[in-house]
């Protein structure tokens, strides 16, 4: 995978940061995946990566107890049967986003949702589908102004 011409600058600004360029590593997969939708295996340690391709959403939702308890693994199917055919959105299931006051929470591009029911999960999901909302990339970087921060 190559980098764009205006990635490939940014790529160079990234690396510039560092006294060893090694260590532009995790930044340099960000900008990839951002660019790309998903980077290969190498980085299967690192959650954040996706390792095939994903939709420009991505909806994490949690599972782990607090919001096991108060109806994460229904959100979870729910929204899973509704984007099922739609390639903009990537629904997965996540241990735990650190969010136990907000159960049954979910993040869109790392954006924290919640409580949330089904209904306005899928408000949530659509205003941003609708660019009501502004989405962070799928690495989560804020945009602002159309442009990756």
């Amino acid at each position: 995978m190559a980098f764009t011409p205006e990635n490939r600058a940014r790529a160079d600004e990234i690396v510039a940061r560092y006294p060893v360029a090694k260590s532009a590593t995790l930044p340099l997969l960000h900008l990839a995946q951002d660019q790309d939708g998903w980077v290969s295996r190498v980085c299967s340690f690192y959650t954040m990566f996706k390792r095939e391709p994903v939709g420009q959403l991505v909806v994490s939702v949690c599972t782990n107890v607090s919001c096991l308890v108060n109806g994460g693994p229904e959100l979870l199917r729910a929204l899973e049967d509704r984007h099922l055919d739609d390639d903009d959105v990537s629904v997965e299931e996540v241990e735990c986003i650190a969010a136990c006051d907000l159960a049954p929470v979910m993040q869109v591009n790392y954006d924290y949702h919640g409580p949330v029911d089904v209904e306005a999960a899928a408000t949530i999901i659509d205003e941003y589908k609708s660019r009501v909302r502004t989405p962070r990339t799928i690495s989560g970087t804020r945009v602002d102004a159309g442009v990756a921060r």
